[in-house]
C-alpha cells in the first residue's frame, strides 16, 4: 500500500567512516567506503526534497557525521528550512570550536555515544585511546553551548553491570535525556551476537535499576530503555512501521524504512541519486512491502497489538526464520520465540567474547 502521509523525519546516515570499531554497530557488515558517498550538492539536494516533502526532523549519524566537512551547510540549510536537526555523534573528534560553529549555523540537539560509564570499557569497546575523556569534554561542551544533550548507553554483556553509573553520568553531565538501549542484533551486532548477549537475570537486574531511576529522576532526567528483543514478550513498535513515518537514507543515497533493511536479499531499495525523494516515499515496491497490514499473516493479522508493534521486525523476522513476513520472533505468541529464547540463552552462556570490531573492507 502507498504511503498514507509524508515523512516526519529523516536519518541521513552521511557517511560509513568512524574512527570507533564497536563490535555492536547497527551499520551493515559491509560498509560503503568515502568513494561511495552522496556529494555535497546531492546530500543538499536530498535535503531540500525532504523539507518539500514535509519532514520535521533531520537525525544526522554514520558512521561519524562529524568527519564530513560539509556538516555545517547541511544544518545551515535544515536550519533555513525551518527542520529540527540532531547530530548523532562518538564525540571523539568534535572540538568545542566547531561544535559552537555548528550551534551557530542552527544546530538544536547533540546526541553523544558512550560504549561504557567507565574508560576502561569505552576503550574496549570502541577500540578508540582515551575515547572516554574526549566524549566527555564534547558532552560539557555541548552544555556550554546551551544545546540539549542526549547520553546514549547502549547496553550488552560487557556493560550491563554499569547501568547506574550510566545514569549517575548523565545526570553529573547535565543531560536532559539518557538513553538505555540494549543492543538490537543486527549489521554489526548480529556478527558478535555470542560476545555481546547478556544473561536474563543481568537483564532483570537492569529492568528494575531503570524503573527505580524513571520514577525517582521524573522531571530531572528523561530515561528511554530499550528493551532487548532476545528476552521480550512482545516485539517493539520498529521505527514506528516499516515506512511509516521515517525514511532513512544511506551514504550512498539509498533509502530504507529501516538501518537493516537491506539484508532482506528479495528487497530491491531505490536511490535519490535515480528517483526523487518523494517519488521513492510513495511508491517504491520495497517500502510499501511491508506497510500497513493487509501483508500481514496470522497470528499478526488478527492480532490487536498490531496497531501498536505494527508486526514487530520484518529484518529480525527475516534473520531468524528466513522469511520477512513471519510473525516477529520477539513475540511470545510466535513459533520461533521459544527458539529465539534458547538462542539468548547459548549466547550469554560462550564464555568467548572476541569481537569482530567494525571496520571498512573494500566494498566501493
Amino acid at each position: 500500500m502507498p504511503a498514507s502521509g509524508p515523512p516526519i523525519g529523516i536519518l541521513a546516515e552521511l557517511t560509513h567512516r568512524c574512527p570507533l570499531q564497536c563490535p555492536y554497530c547497527s551499520n551493515p557488515a559491509d560498509l560503503l567506503k568515502s568513494s561511495s558517498e552522496l556529494n555535497s550538492k546531492e546530500w543538499l539536494n536530498v535535503f531540500e526534497q525532504a523539507a518539500d516533502l514535509g519532514i520535521l526532523q533531520a537525525h544526522l549519524s554514520g558512521g561519524e557525521p562529524t568527519v564530513r566537512r560539509d556538516l555545517e551547510q547541511f544544518i545551515e540549510y535544515l536550519d533555513s528550512r525551518g527542520i529540527y536537526t540532531n547530530l548523532i555523534t562518538a564525540g571523539v573528534n568534535l572540538s568545542e570550536k566547531r561544535l559552537n560553529v555548528l550551534a551557530n549555523c542552527g544546530l538544536d540537539h547533540v546526541q553523544v555515544s558512550f560504549q561504557g560509564a567507565r574508560p576502561e570499557t569505552t576503550e574496549l569497546i570502541g577500540a578508540y585511546k582515551n575515547g572516554h575523556q574526549k566524549k566527555l569534554a564534547t558532552a560539557m561542551s555541548v552544555r556550554s553551548a546551551g544545546l540539549p544533550l542526549t547520553i546514549n548507553a547502549p547496553i550488552h554483556r560487557h556493560n550491563i553491570d554499569e547501568v547506574p553509573e550510566f545514569i549517575d553520568l548523565a545526570v553529573e553531565l547535565g543531560a536532559e535525556r539518557l538513553e538505555i538501549a540494549n543492543v538490537q542484533y543486527y549489521g554489526w551486532a548480529y556478527l558478535n551476537r555470542a560476545a555481546l548477549m547478556p544473561d536474563i537475570e543481568a537483564v532483570h537486574r537492569q529492568v528494575d535499576i531503570v524503573e527505580s531511576a524513571q520514577a525517582s529522576l521524573k522531571g530531572i532526567l528523561n530515561i528511554d530503555f530499550v528493551v532487548p528483543d532476545y528476552y521480550a514478550d512482545y516485539p517493539k513498535p520498529c521505527m514506528g512501521g516499516w515506512a511509516n513515518d521515517v525514511l532513512i537514507v544511506a551514504p550512498d543515497g539509498t533509502v530504507l524504512p529501516c538501518h537493516a533493511a537491506q539484508t532482506i536479499d528479495a528487497l530491491d531499495f531505490d536511490s535519490v541519486r535515480k528517483q526523487s525523494l518523494q517519488q521513492i516515499w510513495q511508491h517504491s515496491a520495497a517500502l510499501n512491502k511491508y506497510r500497513g497490514f493487509d501483508w500481514m499473516e496470522e497470528p499478526c493479522r488478527s492480532c490487536p497489538r498490531k496497531e501498536l508493534d505494527f508486526g514487530g521486525c520484518r529484518c529480525q523476522a527475516y534473520a531468524i526464520t528466513g522469511r520477512a513476513e513471519a510473525t516477529d520472533p520477539a513475540c511470545m505468541i510466535s513459533p520461533d520465540h521459544k527458539g529465539l529464547e534458547q538462542l539468548a540463552t547459548e549466547f550469554a552462556h560462550n564464555p568467548n567474547f572476541e569481537f569482530n570490531y567494525r571496520r571498512i573492507k573494500t566494498r566501493g
